[in-house]
């Protein structure tokens, strides 16, 4: 390929977005017909599948998940010229690609995160929340420039991804004022039978509360198992039990939520990753990141 037709990427880049031909073709004011043609076309050029097609539905193969970054990054490029020519304020900004690991706590997240914004970049976040597993495989592709997550690559997932331990830290229980009013005295052992909000099971947090309730001998009433931390945050804000969050943010969740420090066990401890393609985090906002967190988050 000596040279790219950038009106055939067009095309590819606003398909992959609206997710179809025909919504593709509407928005370029095409017809279906002359749209798929321009795609058939790139891909020939370019001498490889960009979509999976199956019946009417399109999904990006793994190169077409690579081209589609170049593509994002060039449109968006030409979007700050148009901008800079027409005299608004443009800038060239630096685009973090971040997967949030749907296990991570909305508040970790953002503490996690919110260090690169206070770089000297004209940084621009993209947050993608999903299962590690199809975030580990974004990264593979290059989709993505860094994972957030509280465990490290599975043995078993056939990624090439590097973990880079962000720290740890210990985990508080916390809940409304009047339960820990009731179950205060003689913590831990008060929370035997006392109402539990629990992390959905899979998560790191929810085995490692299993196994120090097995450990201590305690048998709370679980009332509620929650696959959103923030979700979960609420009833425990409205009293319905008791819940445990990183010790890191119990002073967030007691400002926000309105509840009280119950506890901390010493024996539970989170950890928390940054995992990239790259044995050595090049990406200035990433180094942010793990600078920040190795150095003031978790101290």
């Amino acid at each position: 390929m000596d040279w790219l037709n950038y009106h055939h990427l067009l095309y590819f880049w606003t398909v992959a977005q609206e997710g179809s031909l025909t919504e593709g073709s509407r928005k370029l004011h095409l017809t279906p017909q002359t749209g798929s043609t321009q795609l058939r076309t790139l891909e020939e050029a370019l001498g490889e599948e960009l979509f999976d097609r199956t019946g009417r539905q399109l999904v990006l193969t793994e190169v077409g998940h690579l081209v589609y970054r170049y593509a994002h990054e060039i449109f968006m490029l030409g979007r700050e010229l148009t901008d800079t020519l027409q005299g608004r304020p443009a800038g060239r900004s630096l685009t973090l690609l971040v997967g949030v690991a749907d296990v991570l706590p909305k508040l970790v997240a953002y503490r996690l995160i919110e260090p690169a914004l206070r770089g000297g970049e004209d940084l621009r976040i993209l947050c993608v929340e999903n299962t590690s597993e199809n975030l580990l495989a974004r990264l593979a592709v290059h989709e993505l420039d860094v994972v957030l997550s509280d465990a490290p690559v599975p043995p078993n997932l056939s990624v090439r991804a590097f973990n880079h331990l962000l720290g740890e830290c210990g985990v508080t229980f916390m809940a409304a004022p009047p339960l820990v009013t009731a179950f205060r005295k003689g913590f831990p052992r008060s929370l035997d039978g006392a109402p539990f909000l629990l992390p959905a099971e899979g998560t790191t947090l929810r085995h490692s509360l299993e196994y120090w309730f097995d450990s201590v001998g305690i048998r709370p009433v679980v009332v509620g198992e929650f696959e959103d931390s923030a979700l979960l945050k609420v009833f425990g804000q409205a009293g319905a039990g008791v819940f445990a969050v990183p010790s890191i943010v119990a002073e967030d969740a007691r400002q926000q939520y309105k509840v009280r420090k119950l506890g901390e066990p010493a024996e539970i401890v989170e950890r928390w990753y940054a995992i990239s393609v790259e044995r050595k985090v090049q990406h200035p906002a990433v180094v942010a990141i793990c600078h920040a967190a190795r150095a003031h988050l978790f101290v």
